[in-house]
This record gives C-alpha cells, structure tokens and sequence, in this order.
C-alpha cells in the first residue's frame, strides 16, 4: 500500500487547510485510506497554520518530528521552521516568496533569505522545489490561488501519492465553479514550473 506523511505549513489566508481537505479528497478518490489533522491554527490572516495528511491506513493524524515524508511549505520562514519534522531523506515543496509579518516590516526582526533556507533545506532533504507561487498565482488570475500552485508542483515532482490529473479532477468536482478554472490554471503552471525546475 502507498503510505506518505504529509506536513503543511503556512499562514492563515493561504489557503493551507484547504489545501489539506483537497488532497485528502483526492486521496480518497483514489481509494487511499487517510487521517487528517489540523496541529494549530489561527484563523486570523498572518498566523501559524499546520496541518497533516497521512495517506495509507495511519490510525493518528499526529505526525512527530523526524517523521514527515514531505513537507509542503506555503510561506518561506515557515517551511524552515518547520525542517525539523522532516524525515532524513525526505521531500520539501515550497513557496520561495516570503509574506513578511509585522515585526520584519517594522525593522524588529530579521526575515532569513531564500538562499539560508534552500541551503537549511537541503542538509535535511533528499530533494528541495521552491517556486515562487504567489507570482505563478497572479498569473493564473489570483495570488490566492498560490496553494494550488504549490498543490501542482508536489503532483509533478513526484511529491505526492497521486498525480496532477488526479488533482485536476478534484478541482472540478471540489470546488465552487467560479473557482475551478483560476484554479487549473494555477494547477498547470505549478506542475510546469516543477518540471522546468528539474530539468534544469
């Protein structure tokens, strides 16, 4: 049986819970047992959101540190925060762009770089995509759809347990209408950008 412990970490307004239940959807679908869990969240835009998927007959939503086979990384500082609940060996999927909060804008707090993060990254994971998904968001239509995105290059690059048209089927059945067609586009350029990222 396909077994994957997926960890999500975001921001509150990213998207990262709905995120969650899509591929928990499409899981599902595919006839894949699953257990979810929102770890901690805050439903105000800015706070520390987390969650967990674990696909392949898992009895606890709760994944430990070290555990994690992917971690999908929807805001930058919070994918290095979260390195640690990576299994050795494991995939990170993540957004490269940052949304600052309050203490970084006011000059309070230091935001690290991509480049300290990418670097972070790889001393714990076999295979790192960053993708700048908020600008690949706005031009499928709209930054919020920057989980999508991000949902479009763990598909492509092997990421996760099921593949982008898998994802593409969720969407159209999942979704309100007026949201599906923003959303397969962001699907498709999250999917193209992983693979670029490969290739290269």
């Amino acid at each position: 049986m396909i077994r994957s412990r997926i960890f999500f970490t975001g921001v509150g307004g990213q998207g990262t819970l709905t995120a969650t239940t899509l591929l928990a959807r499409t899981a599902l679908d595919a006839g894949l047992p699953v257990t979810s869990g929102e770890i901690h969240g805050m439903a105000q835009r800015g706070g520390v959101v987390e969650s967990t998927l674990l696909v392949g007959g898992y009895k606890s939503a709760i994944i430990a540190p070290g555990e994690a086979d992917v971690i999908l990384g929807f805001e930058l500082l919070e994918t290095l925060r979260a390195l640690p609940m990576l299994r050795r060996g494991g995939f990170v999927v993540g957004n490269s762009e940052s949304l600052q909060p309050v203490g970084v804008c006011l000059g309070r707090e230091c935001y690290p770089p991509l480049e300290q993060v990418l670097e972070t990254a790889k001393g714990f994971a076999a295979r790192v995509v960053m993708l700048p998904c908020i600008s690949l968001a706005e031009q499928a239509g709209t930054a919020k759809a920057a989980n999508t995105v991000l949902l479009g290059a763990a598909a492509a690059c092997g990421a996760l347990p099921f593949s982008v048209e898998a994802l593409t089927r969720s969407i159209e059945k999942y979704l309100k209408p007026k949201l599906v067609a923003v959303n397969l586009k962001a699907l498709a350029l999250g999917a193209e950008a992983a693979a670029a990222s490969r290739a290269a």
